[in-house]
């Protein structure tokens, strides 16, 4: 036999015993152009934002458009439906400027970056014309950042700065501070699994590793209106958590929603008073007991990506002073925990759940 003919026989030979390839595998999910980079996203959103913030339904909207420029072909302009959501900020008392969701016609988003797009958060300023509330959006979108550090298990964000006109009024267009946050169902797609549609779940189901991290992320920045496992009464599960799984193995529990945390200090942020605490920015731990064996590994990690959790702060151009060194501070107080023994111990290791 041939040496050509021995090499091609063994060639198939050894293709015959490889795995078979599936389909998925061989063409790979486009990523989402609009969470491909965290470059910030000028655009311009033109609707009756006055009707908007005085009905704030949560389910009708009204009609307007979305405008940015594309670097590569110019500019888009989208129709899209917007109307209020949420529960408190949606509360005029709390905030003169309401969250919002934004509605694309999917099939008119192709070769943009809002592709296959349907419904897609927006997080708002709160109040117009303070430095405090545009400050607060930013504070929010870094906490986001922070937990894409430690773990790709986490909604993706984008910022923005948008001009708003109201085609309700003749008074100059605004220009504020906002940022999208990754749908539920694209953030299940990426991961390769689905959005959980359940009343409740258990620590024992979740994910104890990914658990672990994302407490010590809530410990970090100072939240405590979460909960991973349960939601409020007449309330999708869980609490400010996402729950998603595939038909085998665990659940991952998913956290969005940071303004009561200290490190974002709202203006209307204030603690459950079930917890016992002063004000937002005094943290305590809600990790689980049961994942204390993750919680040195956690650490570890948390210690890895010290320096680009503290980059992300103090690199920030759009902070002010004032609020980078706020947030460095935050920071620092959160690492001095850790790494001391005694009050790793009093209050992490012995305030778990």
């Amino acid at each position: 036999m041939s040496v050509l003919r021995i090499v091609t026989f063994c060639l198939i030979a050894v293709v015959s015993n490889l795995p078979a390839v599936s389909a998925d595998e061989q063409k790979p999910a486009k990523p989402n152009p609009l969470f491909a980079d965290n470059s910030l996203l000028e655009v311009t959103i033109t609707a009756p934002i006055s009707t908007l913030m005085r009905k704030r339904s949560s389910e009708e909207y009204v009609i307007g458009q979305l405008a940015y420029d594309n670097p590569e072909s110019g500019a888009a302009v989208l129709d899209v439906g917007i109307r209020a959501r949420g529960r408190f900020r949606r509360d005029r008392d709390v905030c003169s400027f309401a969250p919002l969701r934004l509605n694309f016609k999917k099939e008119a988003t192709r070769k943009t970056l809002f592709t296959r797009t349907d419904k897609i958060k927006l997080v708002t300023h709160c109040r117009d014309k303070s430095a405090r509330y545009s400050q607060g959006v930013l504070r929010e979108y870094l906490a986001y950042r922070i937990l894409n550090t430690m773990t790709d298990k986490s909604f993706r964000v984008r910022l923005l700065r948008i001009r708003y006109v109201n085609t309700d009024s003749k008074k100059a267009d605004r220009v504020e501070f906002g940022f999208l946050i990754e749908p539920d169902e694209r953030l299940a797609k990426r991961l390769g699994m689905k959005v959980m549609d359940i009343e409740k779940t258990s620590p024992d189901a979740l994910d104890g590793r990914h658990a672990n991290v994302t407490s010590v992320f809530q410990y970090l920045i100072g939240n405590t209106d979460f909960s991973p496992i349960r939601a409020a009464e007449g309330e999708s599960c869980c609490h400010n958590h996402v729950l998603i799984g595939a038909e085998t193995g665990d659940i991952l529990s998913v956290p969005y929603d940071f303004d009561m945390s200290g490190f974002v200090n709202a203006t209307y942020a204030v603690p459950n008073p079930q917890f016992r605490i002063r004000n937002v920015r005094q943290r305590l731990y809600r990790g689980r007991c049961a994942n204390n064996e993750y919680l040195d590994n956690t650490l570890q990690a948390y210690q890895d990506r010290k320096q680009d959790i503290y980059q992300l702060v103090s690199g920030f151009e759009y902070l002010t002073d004032k609020t980078r060194k706020q947030l460095i501070r935050y920071i620092d107080d959160f690492y001095a925990t850790v790494n001391d023994p005694k009050q790793l111990d009093s209050r992490l290791k012995k305030r778990c759940i």
